[in-house]
């Protein structure tokens, strides 16, 4: 089956109008905030999709039953990479972490009781999800077998006890999706359960949110306690010991909507070092006539290009039905490193500017885009990954007789 590249015009211009509408309403909302919504209050988010919704522009991804434009990945990624280009731009179109996450994982696993109570508020802005798997150490992190929240039978549900830290927008979330283990022991690779938690449920309680490198993700990084918190039956999502299998359907697309929108912050950066190198004079020459300059100019374009292409082919295995999850793992590795370097150059390119909180955005962009090197899955376990998928071809079958 050849692979299909080529964008619908209605998807091009639509990512025509979310650009648009990105530069004239989203950024000037980020440049007042300082890119900074951990603390930011309800109407912020509020206001920036009423504004998108009026711009024909809210909810790309969501299925057209729940109000959305019905995208499948390869036009999400056009779209999406022009939301990325504001930090707040997923946010405005309600396409950010991990509420974008949450609504394809029920969209394809929830009852159609759950997706009426979970999905249809979500996917309309009404609320906000969190996905809560991590926990501190020992507990689940970049290996998800080490999950140690238990869920365990009691009269008419089940009793969840356990930690979770850095869990994305917990704090004012009108639900949580739960991963706890029904079986097992930890270091067991099934057993595990996804379970559906409305906020106020007793036992489930948040104890801080975390003080981290990035801002842009609303209401921050919170680490929850759940202590006897019972839930009901009808709460699990999903089948009962089928939770990572369940999750996996959330996985792989999660890690390339990362990747495009961070790549739309990636082309903010090299937009912003393009300027700067094509006007400010030095040694005689503009900067983008110098050598040295011109070298990482040229090398940011390759990273976008590469990145996007990557997106663009792991997104086709995906929309035809692939698991993808060797190109999910090496997409997600090249592009968090791509974006890195492409911003860390345009910091060193634009020098005092580049480091200068209120004079461009640069400074804000560095600090958002290091932590995507961890997550979802950090840069080296998805190369231990995609070595041993690499590798397994060609193992041979152990004989039990040492060389000689």
């Amino acid at each position: 089956m050849p692979i299909q590249f080529d964008v619908d015009p209605t998807v091009a211009q639509l990512a025509e109008s979310t650009a648009g509408f990105v530069r004239e309403v989203v950024i000037p909302a980020e440049r007042e905030c300082g890119g900074s919504v951990h603390d930011a209050p309800e109407t912020l988010r509020e206001t920036l999709q009423k504004a998108a919704r009026d711009a024909g522009v809210f909810a790309p991804h969501v299925p057209t039953r729940w109000g959305g434009h019905g995208l499948d990945l390869r036009g999400q990624a056009v779209v999406f990479e022009a939301a990325g280009y504001s930090l707040l731009g997923p946010l405005a179109l309600n396409c950010a972490a991990p509420d974008e996450g949450n609504m394809h994982l029920l969209d394809k696993v929830a009852t159609e009781e759950q997706k009426q109570t979970y999905l249809r508020p979500l996917a309309a802005g009404g609320t906000r999800s969190c996905f809560a798997m991590t926990e501190p150490a020992p507990g689940a992190g970049a290996d998800p077998r080490s999950l140690r929240t238990t869920a365990t039978r009691v009269p008419g549900g089940w009793r969840i006890d356990g930690r979770k830290w850095f869990i994305t927008g917990a704090n004012g979330a009108g639900f949580a999706i739960v991963m706890a283990r029904t079986s097992g022991n930890p270091g067991d690779p099934g057993g595990a359960t996804m379970f559906l938690v409305d906020a106020g449920t007793p036992g489930m309680r948040i104890v801080r949110d975390i003080e981290t490198l990035d801002e842009s993700l609303f209401a921050g990084h919170s680490e929850i306690v759940f202590e006897e918190c019972v839930v009901g039956e009808e709460q699990v999502l999903g089948a009962v010991d089928r939770g990572f299998e369940g999750a996996q359907v959330r996985l792989g697309p999660a890690r390339m909507t990362h990747c495009m929108r961070w790549l739309g912050a990636a082309r903010r950066a090299q937009d912003v070092a393009l300027e700067r190198a094509g006007s400010r004079m030095a040694f005689g020459s503009a900067l983008g006539d110098l050598g040295m300059v011109q070298q990482m100019l040229a090398d940011s374009e390759i990273d976008i290009e590469a990145s996007r292409a990557l997106i663009l082919r792991t997104a086709w295995e995906l929309d035809t039905g692939s698991a993808a999850s060797q190109l999910t793992s090496v997409s997600k590795t090249f592009v968090a490193e791509a974006v890195n370097r492409v911003v860390d150059r345009a910091v060193q390119i634009c020098g005092a500017l580049g480091i200068s909180a209120a004079d461009a955005p640069l400074a804000r962009l560095y600090r958002e885009v290091r932590p995507f090197r961890i997550y979802d899955g950090p840069s080296e376990t998805h190369r231990f990954a995609i070595a041993r998928r690499a590798v397994r071809p060609y193992r041979q079958p152990r004989t039990g007789v040492a060389d000689g």
